[in-house]
């Protein structure tokens, strides 16, 4: 009687034999031992960025563009004509703003060269407003009505703008030297006030203002370090920029010096001056005085220049004045005493 299953193999212990070539002979796959087509270039795949552009510049030709004269690149790509660098800032930096009515105001009435005015939608019409619209009619001017959110954007929205935006050039400073002859020419005894370290634009604006406001005929500020005539220092200035010049000096202390020579006084502002304002001798002489940052008051190199550093006597000593502030109350009491006969 057979036992069942008794000398039956077990599964999987004999290898079973194959016909034909074995792995590693050389017969598998004997297509690919006969090589490919030559490699296309990189120009003719189109999944190649080569390729991509040659399809691009195919269809440019196509839809009636001109091809490039530049010569193409070893890969056969054709190299694009590489823009021309220009000396001309960005746009941004081409304009100011002049935001508020009054400063867009008198800045129409000075004729300041303006691109186009901004007035917001449903504005209450006062005479300022008005004023603004016939002075930028007559001259042609574009005036473009923008939504509040917009006219905000473009003025900053820390600015109050009261309904009125006016793009202007950047300001055109004077030269110091220049400012001068032209106040000699017209008769006048000079009085300039001079920024040394002072970067608030507010602060400018405010002194531009009582300049105006006391005989003042103009303001110088330095190159570096110091606050421009910005869109902020406009809307302060309540458009008296627009009737009172500011010149630029390169090197602050050498402006001074020269200023000196030709008979101008030095005045600078401080708090531990050992001149007090009140009867200030040197009132009725040329003057420039000038005014210290309210954090670090007049440089070291500036304080030397001077001819004399002036105090603004204050009841309490825990008190100071900023610059604005300071400026004001001594173009006032020169004011003052150039007035008296």
């Amino acid at each position: 009687m057979k036992s069942s299953g008794a000398n039956k193999p077990r599964a999987g212990a004999v290898r079973k034999a194959r016909k034909g070539p074995q792995v590693g002979s050389g017969g598998q796959g004997r297509q690919a031992l006969e090589g490919k087509k030559p490699t296309p270039k990189a120009t003719d795949r189109p999944y190649h960025p080569a390729g991509k552009r040659k399809a691009a510049q195919e269809r440019f030709e196509a839809s009636g563009g001109q091809r490039s004269n530049r010569s193409s690149s070893s890969s056969g790509a054709p190299q694009r004509p590489q823009a021309q660098r220009s000396n001309k800032p960005k746009q941004s930096d081409d304009i100011e703003v002049v935001t508020g009515r009054n400063s867009v105001l008198e800045a129409l009435r000075a004729n300041i060269p303006a691109t186009a005015l901004y007035i917001a939608t449903r504005i209450e019409y006062d005479d300022r407003v008005k004023e603004v619209m016939t002075i930028a009619t007559k001259r042609g001017l574009p005036i473009l009505e923008v939504m509040r959110p917009e006219l905000d954007r473009l003025a900053g929205f820390d600015s109050v703008h009261q309904g009125l935006a006016l793009k202007v050039p950047p300001y055109e400073y004077a030269h110091p030297g220049e400012l001068l002859d032209k106040i000699i020419s017209r008769g006048q005894v000079p009085l300039l006030v001079a920024l040394d370290g002072v970067t608030d634009p507010r602060n400018l604006g405010a002194i531009i203002r009582s300049v105006a406001a006391f005989g003042g005929h103009g303001v110088i500020v330095p190159q570096r370090r110091s606050v421009g005539l910005t869109a902020a220092a406009w809307k302060t200035s309540a458009g008296a920029a627009a009737r009172t010049p500011v010149a630029m000096a390169s090197n602050l202390t050498q402006t001074l010096k020269s200023l000196k020579e030709r008979g101008v006084f030095v005045l600078g502002l401080d708090g531990g001056g050992d001149v007090e304002l009140p009867g200030l001798s040197w009132a009725k002489e040329p003057l420039v005085v000038v005014v210290g940052s309210e954090g670090k008051g007049l440089s070291r190199l500036v304080t030397e220049t001077c001819d004399a550093v002036v105090s603004i006597p204050i009841s309490s000593s825990t008190e100071s004045l900023n610059a604005g502030i300071a400026a004001s109350v001594t173009l006032y009491e020169i004011s003052k005493r150039r007035a008296d006969k």
